[in-house]
Formats: C-alpha cells, sequence, structure tokens
C-alpha cells in the first residue's frame, strides 16, 4: 500500500532473470544482511565512533536510503531499487537524477553479493534502469563511473554502448576513474531495452518534474 502515500513505490522492473523494486524500510534489514565485503560505501557519509564496522556500515545503508527518499526532489533525486532473484535479494541498484529538469542525464551505482557475480546480472540490473530513464522519464543521456581496474562495472558499461569520456581521480583514495556516457539515440539503435518490463510510473511521473515521460530535444 505504500504506493498510495509514495507512488515511487509502485514501480517494478522486471528482466529475464531479476524483479526489481523500489526499496522500502522492510527491506533494510535483509538488504544489510547481504552487503558484500568489498562494497565501498559512500565516503563522505558520517559514521560513528561508538559503532563498529558493521554497525557504521549498516547505517551508512539505512541513511543513504532515508535521505535518497526524504530529500526527493525533481531537481536533485536518487532512486534506489532492490534485486531480487527468485525472491530474495542478491544486490542494489540505484538510478540517479542529479540537476535532472536542467540536463536531463542520469547515473547509476549498483552492487551484488557475491555468489551472483559472473552471470550477466550486473548488465540486466543496469538495462532495466536505463529502459526506465530513457523509455518512461525522458532522460536525454546517461553517465557512470568505475575505477579502472573495476572491469565488471566497466564491461557492464560497454556492453551496454556507454563511450568513455574522460578520467579523473577520487580525492579520498587517489584511484583514477573512467567515465563514460550514453546517448539516448544509442540506447534506443541497441533495443537493450527491449526485454525490460517497466509497470507502474505513470502514478510517479509527477515526481519527477512537468518533463518526464516527454522525450524533448
Amino acid at each position: 500500500m505504500l504506493d498510495r502515500v509514495w507512488p515511487l513505490h509502485g514501480i517494478r522492473l522486471a528482466t529475464a532473470d531479476l524483479d526489481l523494486r523500489v526499496m522500502t524500510e522492510a527491506d533494510l534489514p535483509e538488504v544489510c544482511d547481504v552487503l558484500p565485503p568489498d562494497l565501498e560505501l559512500n565516503p563522505h557519509a558520517t559514521t560513528y565512533a561508538g559503532l563498529d564496522v558493521p554497525a557504521n556500515r549498516r547505517a551508512v545503508v539505512g541513511q543513504g536510503y532515508w535521505r535518497a527518499l526524504g530529500m526527493w526532489s525533481p531537481d536533485d533525486w536518487a532512486l534506489p531499487f532492490t534485486v531480487r532473484r527468485a525472491g530474495r535479494i542478491i544486490g542494489g541498484q540505484w538510478l540517479e537524477g542529479p540537476d535532472y529538469r536542467a540536463d536531463r542525464t542520469v547515473d547509476s551505482s549498483s552492487w551484488l553479493v557475491r555468489e551472483a557475480r559472473g552471470q550477466g546480472y550486473g548488465r540486466q540490473m543496469r538495462a532495466a534502469v536505463l529502459e526506465l530513464a530513457f523509455g518512461h522519464l525522458g532522460a536525454r543521456a546517461a553517465i557512470s563511473s568505475a575505477v579502472l581496474d573495476n572491469a565488471a562495472s566497466l564491461g557492464v558499461s560497454y556492453r551496454l554502448g556507454y563511450s568513455d569520456t574522460h578520467t579523473s581521480v577520487l580525492e579520498h583514495s587517489g584511484e583514477r576513474l573512467q567515465h563514460v556516457r550514453l546517448e539516448r539515440a544509442a540506447w534506443r539503435r541497441a533495443g537493450h531495452g527491449r526485454d525490460v518490463s517497466v509497470e507502474g510510473v505513470e502514478a510517479a511521473l509527477p515526481l519527477f518534474g512537468p518533463l518526464a515521460g516527454e522525450e524533448g530535444p
């Protein structure tokens, strides 16, 4: 019934193997239980000296969820999805629209439990949110980034048609990031969204601003 209060919770994405739904508070315990140990959380997030590392990880995840939906704006939004296979959470996928009404460009980030990696799920997850963005929210482009030695993440981007744009250096670690970009026309030509099912978007469109659902120039 959450979608009656907050229509974002009515959005459902499905691929050949996966079911993506907007995260709820009820999902948080299971999400925290399956977080992979190599997941790099936001280095700028608040942590607490009185909590051990696992507790701080749970706090960062919870605060990220509450901040995303509690501070929602058509100009700057972040939409967190749980990713399930056969009913079990195996990962998380975020779609973000920083300064969305100005440039209609989306960003994304994701994670998978270790045993679910290397099976094509990362590509399916990303394809699902890209089809939502390009096919229903009127996005013009999508960007992403990954450290240069993260071959899995960059491989997903390249298989879905992203192109390199530039590199940068992470301030907190000194690692070099590769930035990539995908235009709507390239997404349409490639047809990667054909096998994605998108439901429940219509009621949520007003939360993305008056241009949501329109392709524009």
